[in-house]
């Protein structure tokens, strides 16, 4: 094991390498809930629909997505879908592009859980309720249903921005410079695997720990807003 003097000069020589790659994992992570929210808002409205061809089509994706480890995924995107591409959508035939898209449609698959299920957390009264006084469908799911059902909304989506750091690792397999990638290099260079590691592990878990304080006390604000 390194010695205390050891681990300050490991961390001064390759700390930088480690920043940037933290920097490329909160990036990807960023990106994969921000559009996840997006497509994930979309399905679960869709798997809300009247049309029971389109409710069982959504309803397939995400039970496939959802039922598929996310690194077959990246593999998948990575090394099949990317020969099918066309030359004129070159910029398609990125890793780091297929990489981020795939990590987008997984989140949406599982935010569209979120979704549906806040929604379904409201009872059905309020919804009856608000027609009776004659309001469309849409209003009642924009004033009624969707403000009530966003305060289990939002913290779920936030866990799921926490699980999505720690998953994102997956995309060092197909040449991403996230924290893992880099990891990887030092390791390689130093001989040092104990240490290389024990420094991404060490960052995953500050991310993680303080993201989930952050969330914590969101939910208690969220929860004392509700009460009062």
């Amino acid at each position: 094991m390194l010695s205390f003097q050891g681990w300050l000069s490991f961390l001064g020589t390759w700390g930088p390498m480690y920043l940037k790659g933290t920097g490329v994992t909160i990036l990807i992570s960023l990106i994969g809930v921000f559009f996840g929210f997006i497509v994930g808002f979309i399905l679960a409205m869709l798997r809300r629909s009247k049309v029971t061809v389109i409710r069982k089509i959504t309803g397939a994706y995400v039970e496939l997505i959802r039922g598929t480890p996310l690194v077959v995924q990246v593999m998948i995107a990575c090394y099949g879908l990317i020969s099918l591409i066309p030359d004129q959508y070159g910029f398609l035939k990125n890793v780091l592009v297929l990489s981020v898209i795939t990590i987008c449609l997984n989140s949406a698959a599982y935010i569209s859980e979120i979704f549906r299920g806040g929604l379904n957390s409201v009872d059905k009264g309020q919804g009856e309720a608000a027609r009776s006084l004659g309001l469309t469908e849409k209003q009642t799911m924009r004033e009624i249903i969707f403000p009530q059902a966003m305060r289990t909304i939002l913290p779920a989506i936030g866990n799921e921005f926490v699980t999505l750091i720690k998953e994102s690792a997956i995309v060092s397999f197909v040449g991403i410079q996230d924290l893992m990638f880099k990891a990887r290099i030092v390791s390689g260079t130093t001989m040092r695997y104990m240490a290389s590691y024990v420094v991404a592990a060490a960052i995953y878990f500050i991310l993680v720990f303080f993201l989930s304080k952050i969330l914590a006390v969101y939910e208690r604000r969220m929860n004392i807003a509700h009460q009062s």
